[in-house]
Formats: structure tokens, C-alpha cells, sequence
């Protein structure tokens, strides 16, 4: 294979022409020796295969330099444990921030390939369930972008969330092998693991210095094995890792068991323990769920903690000096347990007095908080936990107790207040709360939103504030602009560069030029163009997904995001029923255009969320095939929402819809993508909503609904649903078209449910919101009909993105909370060159 593609060849250097070159010898050595192809029966699967080991070649001699220059200069450290990390696709991503995507999309060309088929062929790595693993993935891709020596650690779930699958209109969960082809930019780390304990006992010794010593006997041990994921900054030689661990039985199969005819047996201890990383998210509602769940958490935080030690004594420092070098974010409350077990390494494993111990502890973690719903905050039975983990249950009753001591000495707290506070939950069933260990072991807690910081304080962890007032701050999430703009809409970056640069693809504040062009009337002509091919595109695949043929020209109004009762998928769908039965009364009515798009998973177990999927899915059935409403109104639901899936719809968006209950949604991320690639909000005032609204203003999002404070004061009291529903006859008229089964005449009663809980409860005041939210959407949809003012609304939404980058965040993270450095680029050109043989 050479290089033959005249085009490409007069645009490289002759350094460039070298290297492109060799990147061939590699690609085709990859083909014919890894993937075990020739030129004869080439697909583009094999295509896929060998590109990603090229690659994976590249980015370990990256990750390698970039290890050598942490050893040499040996800053802080920041690893960020998060039991998800939802990273969609890697290849695309790494040929944009290695700058090689234009480079490799020629050299396919060049032997009769295209690239974006070829990346068709990756599976996304479903390791998250939404906005907390996705979270997490950006933040490991502006660490990287910004030279923070950053690292992830989470698990290596051989399946991911799961599959949807949508029949008779619901919800059907199929197993997510995402890795079932091999992964090729994966190095596995086969002589990194280590032995993680569970159950057993604990025992009490002398030690030589006459000290009462504790030792924790574990039952069961299992390995965990390192799995690296390198992570490319853009345009910097910086390559950082994402190290999952893969659960191995230590003792691979029992000869005794064998040897006496029970070969079942031989082996099955080797299945349950592999058990640990098998899927994410087991189900919880049996105590086989609850016990595997918790293995899980420990499982990832004592192997990360393992790993962390080994690497920080390679330097040979003293403990004591381990926050001057070594910072770990705990993302929400499920790695929370690491608090436990660095104490119990340091008092049992290297005999330090408690004292000492402690202050090294709470000056290592800090800890992201991601709801304001107390109900949402994770707890375990303390008899479970004694159960799996007796010593961490001892340690933990031993922080609490000098905590609460320490709490009822200074007399800042009511009794009250000090049972809120206290890490066990009294009652008929101890409890132990994972977010009160983690607030009072970590020296920081922030927020991710500025409303959502402030109700933190004011609620769940109101008390607190009075005992650490200096622990609490926010850090407003960010997205990447490399993954959700670059990557996912390559148009509308091009058309930005072309006015003001590329700057913007690092410092995102840098859209803000774009409002000098908001009334160029070629600009917006050409932004007109950019989403209306977006729209197309959304459209087609639409098409090919579901089978629906939607009209590009019409409002495309999405919502796409896990299914919760708080996100009000609900109240969308209600409202969608009744824009139906307006057109279906007044069939001459002047109506603008609408596809309603709606895409997201419901948690197997989550009843509701799955029968709002229905009612959804049912309500499509008849809207759809109804010629009264065919050119007016669409409704979709895209099933099998996932990152790559999201990537081909916010392009094509014109209206986000960001509608949770004010005061129940922390940030939200969807609301930042959407933003960034030109369409509108609607939304309440929750979460990065707020903030949305400060940077845009109020003349370019769609503000509706109760605030924070009226929802509080509504439901104090003693909210009634059936009193909003009694004063608008058009909401009552929606909610017997559900109860007398209109969309569901051969199940009746089946959303019975649904009008039960609106009616007599409604925990998330769809209700006394829908009138505000019917108006707002009405306005939307005459502001629409004016494409000009829209496309200006829809560039200023761009140019006012600035704040929303992940780098942002992450400059902020570095700064305020892990003291950690931005250390200075190094050029790739400059210390990379591709292998010669």
C-alpha cells in the first residue's frame, strides 16, 4: 500500500509526507497481521479494525511520553473515580483531537474507503447510564486538552446500560455486548491487578510497637485487572489514561471440586466473581442486587487506591506528603467507600494513629454531589454492610462517633441537626449514608450548578454548612466543544472558523465574536443552511430507524435524556395530545409544523418511567397515522438513545426541551449541547437553566414555569392537582382521553396509572406548570415562523455559550479545589514520529 492520493500529497510537508508514509505501512501491516486480511476480501469492518490498532499504536507512544514527562517533572495528580463513564465512540474523537481525521480520511480514499462509513462500525462503550458518565467523559477530555495530569477510574463492564428495544410500544432490555468485536484502542495491562477482599472477619493483635492493631480476614477474594483507555487532548501531545478494572477470580478453576466429579462446581466460583463487572447498574430491588452493587463500588476504589499507593512510593515519599501530590474527586456518592479504605490501609496495613490517618484522609478527596433529592442519596443496610465489609462498618462507626463527639463539643448543632448529620441512620434499619461519609472525609463539596450548590446548602446538607462552611462551593458542569460541536457537527465548525477562527475549539469564550456577524444577512443564510442540512440528516435517519418520514422544514423540538418522573417527559407528551385534539377539532386552524422527538431509557425496574415510554410510543401510533395532522404535527421516539445517537440529533434540533420540576434537576448537560449547536431552550429555572438564561437573556430562551421557591411553598401547602386540572378544561379533556384508553383501545386501563398519579398525587406539579408550559410553547411556535429572528436567536444561543465548556470546569476544578497545574503544551509535531519499519 502507498500513498496515491495526488490530492492529499500536494497538501503535506515533507515531514507530513514521511509520516503519512509510515502511518500506511502500519495500517496495511495491521491489516494483513491483526485483523489477518488482504486486499481481496477488505470490508469496512476490517477497515475499522485496523485503523483503531494504527491509532492505538500512535496514542501509546503519546501516553508513554506523556507518562516519562509526569516522572520528570513529577506534579500533583488529580484521578477521578466515577462508577461511570459513558464515552460513546473513541476513534473519531482521537483522529480530531490528534488532528488526523482529515489526514486519514484521505488515505481511505486513496485505497476506495470512506472514513465516516468506516466509524459506522464502532460500538459505543454504554459504560454510564447519562448525564454523570458523560459528564465524567468530558472531564477526562478537557484534562487531557488542558495538560492536568488526569486520570479516570471506574469499572469494566463486559455490558453496558442494556439495549432498547421498543415493541407494542414499550421498553424491552437486550444485552449491550459493546465489546463483543474487541475493542482495538484498549491496552490491557495484564501485569497490572490486584486482590480485593469481601465478607470474613476481623481480628485484634499486639503489634511490635504494643499497639492494638486491627486485622481484616476477607472470605472471598477476587483480582481486579487493569484495562487502559488513552485519552487524547486536542492539539497537545498530552495522552492520559481512563484505567477500568475487569473482576478475575483468583483461583481460575478448582481441581479438588474437579477431581471428585463436580465440574459445575470447579468453576463456579470463577463465575461469580467475574460477576462484579459483568453489567452495570445490577438490579437492586433483591438483596443478591444489593450485595453485588456494593461489591462493585469497593471492588473499583480498593484497586484505584492500590494503584494510586504503588504509583505515588515509586517516589518514596512519606504519607504524611500525600496531598501535596495525589488529589481524588469522588463523582457523587459511589466510590464514597474509598474514605473507609484509605483509613484502613493507613491504620491496619501501615499502623498510623488515628489522628494522623484522618488528616491525611480529608485532605486527598473531595466530592461531587449530583441531586438535591434526599431520597436519591445512597444508603446501605448497616446490617449488609457489616455483613460484606466488617471492618470498613468498624471504621466508619469510629469516624462518626469522633465526628459527632466533636459536632456536640462545639455546640454549633441542635440534637436534630446532629442526627441529620450523623453517618448512621437510626431506626427500625440502621442505615449507612454514603453522602454523609463523603461530606465529612472530603475537604471539598461543590455543586454542579449554581442553584443547585445553593440548594444543597439550604437542604440536604444544611447542616453541615455550620459545621464545614468552608468546604461548600459549586463548579457549574461543561461539556467538550471537541466531542459536541467538532465531532458532532463538522458544518457548523467550519462555518464558525471561517468568520472568527478556530480559537474557540479551546477557549470557547471565543464564540462571543460570532455576535458581530448576528445581522449579516449572508451569515445567517449560511446558518440557515447548516441546520437545514442538519435536518435533513436527522430526517434520514429518522427514516432508516423508525420508519416515520418526518418534514425537515418543520419545527424540530427534542427531548432526549433519561427517563425520570422529575424530567417531565410527561408533561411533553401531554402537551403533544393536546396541540392533536386542537388540529383535530379545528382542522383549518393555521398550526406551525412540528416533529416531537423524544429518545432516553428508563431503568428496568422503573415502572412509571417505562409506561410514560408507552403512553409516548402510543401516542405516536395514532398522531402519526392521522391524515388530519399529517403535515402539522409528528411524533418519534428514537429508540436506543445513546452518545453517537445524540451526536446525529442535537445537529438537527431547533428547540431543547429542558423542563424538570424547578429544584430537582442538579445541572443537566443535554441543555449545554443542544445550546452550543444553535437550537432554542424551553425550560424551567432549574438546574444550568438559570445560568443558561444569564449568558443568553430572557429575549432568547424560553422561560416558564414555577420557581425553586414556589414549588417549595406550593407543595408546603398541600398541593392539589385536581384543582388545576378542575380550572382548565383543556388539560381535563387530555386526561380523560388517557383514562378512557383513547391511545390504548386494545389494553385498556393499561395507563390508568398514569392518570391515577396526575390527578391525585403528582409528585412533580405537571399539573399546576401545564398552562405556562402550553403558552410558552404556543409562543414558540409563532416566533418560529420567523426564520430570521429565530436564526438570530439561534447564533446569539452559540456565541453565548462560552461559559459552558468543560475546560472551563475543569480550569475551575484545578484552581479551586485539586491545587493541581495546567502544564505547558508541548506541540505534537514536536516529539512524535511515526514508527519507520
Amino acid at each position: 500500500m502507498v500513498v496515491n492520493n495526488p490530492r492529499l500529497i500536494n497538501l503535506l510537508s515533507e515531514e507530513q509526507k514521511a509520516d503519512l508514509a509510515s502511518m500506511e505501512k502500519q495500517f496495511a501491516h495491521h491489516l494483513e497481521y491483526t485483523i489477518g486480511k488482504n486486499r481481496f476480501t477488505l470490508k469496512n469492518e476490517d477497515i475499522y479494525k485496523a485503523l483503531g490498532h494504527t491509532i492505538r499504536d500512535f496514542l501509546i507512544d503519546r501516553l508513554n511520553f506523556t507518562q516519562e514527562r509526569y516522572r520528570e517533572q513529577n506534579p500533583k495528580k488529580v484521578f477521578y473515580f466515577s462508577l461511570e463513564f459513558l464515552m460513546g465512540r473513541t476513534l473519531m474523537n482521537a483522529l480530531i483531537n490528534l488532528g488526523l481525521y482529515e489526514t486519514i480520511q484521505e488515505m481511505l480514499r486513496g485505497i476506495g474507503f470512506e472514513l465516516t462509513d468506516v466509524l459506522e462500525f464502532e460500538t459505543d462503550a454504554g459504560l454510564g447510564n447519562g448525564g454523570l458518565g458523560r459528564l465524567a467523559a468530558c472531564f477526562l477530555d478537557s484534562m487531557a486538552t488542558l495538560n492536568v495530569p488526569g486520570f479516570g477510574y471506574g469499572i469494566r463492564y463486559d455490558y453496558g446500560i442494556f439495549n432498547q428495544i421498543i415493541a407494542n410500544g414499550s421498553q424491552l432490555e437486550m444485552p449491550d455486548h459493546w465489546d463483543a468485536d474487541g475493542v482495538p484502542y484498549e491496552v490491557v495491562r495484564s501485569d497490572i491487578s490486584f486482590s480485593v477482599g469481601f465478607f470474613g472477619h476481623t481480628e485484634t493483635r499486639v503489634s511490635g510497637k504494643g499497639k492494638i492493631q486491627h486485622d481484616w480476614v476477607p472470605d472471598e477474594t477476587v483480582l481486579a485487572s487493569a484495562h487502559d483507555y488513552p485519552i487524547p487532548g486536542f492539539n497537545t501531545s498530552t495522552v492520559n489514561y481512563l484505567r477500568l478494572w475487569a473482576a478475575k477470580s483468583s483461583e481460575e478453576f478448582n481441581l479438588d471440586y474437579f477431581n471428585h466429579g463436580d465440574y459445575m462446581k470447579a468453576v463456579q466460583d470463577k463465575s461469580i466473581s467475574e460477576n462484579i463487572s459483568k453489567v452495570i447498574y445490577p438490579n437492586d430491588t433483591t438483596e443478591q442486587g444489593k450485595v453485588l452493587r456494593l461489591k462493585q463500588q469497593y471492588f473499583m476504589v480498593c484497586a484505584s487506591l492500590q494503584d494510586i499507593l504503588i504509583q505515588f512510593r515509586e517516589f518514596k515519599y512519606n504519607l504524611k506528603e500525600l496531598p501535596d501530590y495525589i488529589a481524588i474527586q469522588l463523582n457523587d456518592t459511589h466510590p464514597s467507600i474509598g474514605i473507609a479504605e484509605l483509613m484502613r490501609i493507613f491504620l491496619d496495613n501501615e499502623e498510623m494513629d488515628w489522628e494522623p490517618a484522618w488528616e491525611i484522609v480529608t485532605k486527598v478527596f473531595s466530592y461531587t454531589n449530583h441531586t438535591v433529592l434526599p431520597e436519591a442519596l445512597e444508603s446501605w443496610r448497616v446490617e449488609l454492610f457489616e455483613k460484606l465489609l466488617p471492618r470498613h462498618l468498624e471504621i466508619i462507626y469510629e469516624i462518626n462517633h469522633r465526628f459527632l463527639t466533636d459536632v456536640r463539643n462545639k455546640g454549633v448543632l441542635s440534637e436534630s441537626e446532629i442526627q441529620q448529620v450523623s453517618i448512621i441512620e437510626e431506626g427500625s434499619e440502621k442505615r449507612v449514608r454514603m453522602a454523609n461519609l463523603a461530606v465529612i472525609g472530603s475537604y471539598r463539596v461543590n455543586g454542579v450548578a449554581a442553584l443547585h450548590s445553593d440548594l444543597i446548602q439550604k437542604t440536604i446538607f444544611q447542616p453541615f454548612t455550620k459545621v464545614f462552611p468552608e468546604k461548600f462551593n459549586n463548579k457549574t458542569n461543561g461539556i467538550t466543544p471537541r466531542r459536541w460541536l467538532l465531532q458532532s457537527n463538522p458544518s457548523l465548525a467550519n462555518l464558525i472558523s471561517k468568520k472568527i477562527g478556530n480559537e474557540f475549539t479551546t477557549n470557547l469564550y471565543k464564540l462571543k465574536d460570532l455576535e458581530a456577524f448576528v445581522d449579516d444577512a449572508d451569515f445567517q443564510n449560511d446558518w440557515k443552511q447548516v441546520k437545514f442540512t442538519a435536518k435533513n440528516e436527522l430526517a434520514r435517519i429518522i427514516k432508516s430507524e423508525t420508519g416515520i418520514t418526518i418534514d425537515p422544514h418543520s419545527l424540530i423540538d427534542v427531548q432526549i435524556k433519561r427517563f425520570h418522573e422529575y424530567k417531565r417527559q410527561l408533561l411533553n407528551v401531554l402537551r403533544v395530545i393536546a396541540l392533536y385534539r386542537r388540529i383535530k377539532e379545528n382542522p383549518n386552524s393555521e398550526i406551525t409544523p412540528r416533529t416531537v422527538i423524544f429518545g432516553g431509557k428508563a431503568a428496568p425496574g422503573y415502572y412509571m418511567a417505562k409506561l410514560i415510554i408507552k403512553l409516548i410510543n402510543n401516542v405516536a401510533w395514532v398522531v402519526n397515522r392521522d391524515k388530519d395532522v399529517a403535515e402539522r404535527l409528528k411524533v418519534v421516539f428514537i429508540p436506543n438513545y445513546r452518545v453517537s445517537l445524540a451526536e446525529k440529533i442535537i445537529p438537527g434540533s431547533n428547540l431543547s426541551e429542558q423542563i424538570s420540576t424547578a429544584g430537582t434537576e442538579a445541572s443537566g448537560t443535554s441543555n449545554m449541547k443542544f445550546m452550543l449547536n444553535g437550537a432554542l431552550t424551553i425550560g424551567t429555572l432549574d438546574g444550568a437553566n438559570v445560568e443558561i438564561l444569564e449568558e443568553v437573556g430572557q429575549e432568547n430562551i424560553y422561560i416558564f414555569g414555577l420557581h425553586t421557591e414556589e414549588v417549595f411553598r406550593m407543595k408546603e401547602a398541600g398541593y392539589k392537582p385536581s384543582d388545576f386540572i378542575h380550572q382548565n378544561e383543556d388539560l381535563h379533556r387530555i386526561l380523560l382521553m388517557i383514562r378512557e384508553n383513547f391511545f390504548s383501545l386494545g389494553e385498556p386501563g393499561v395507563f390508568g396509572p398514569i392518570y391515577d398519579s396526575l390527578f391525585y398525587t403528582d409528585n412533580y406539579l405537571l399539573m399546576a406548570d401545564f398552562r405556562s408550559y402550553d403558552e410558552t410553547q404556543n409562543r414558540v411556535a409563532h416566533d418560529f415562523l420567523d426564520g430570521t429572528t429565530w436564526t438570530k436567536k439561534s447564533i446569539l444561543n452559540v456565541a453565548r455559550s462560552g461559559k459552558f465548556s468543560s475546560d472551563r470546569t475543569i480550569r475551575e476544578y484545578a484552581k479551586d479545589i485539586w491545587k493541581v497545574p495546567l502544564l505547558d503544551t508541548i506541540p505534537p509535531q514536536t516529539i512524535y514520529k511515526l514508527p519507520q519499519n
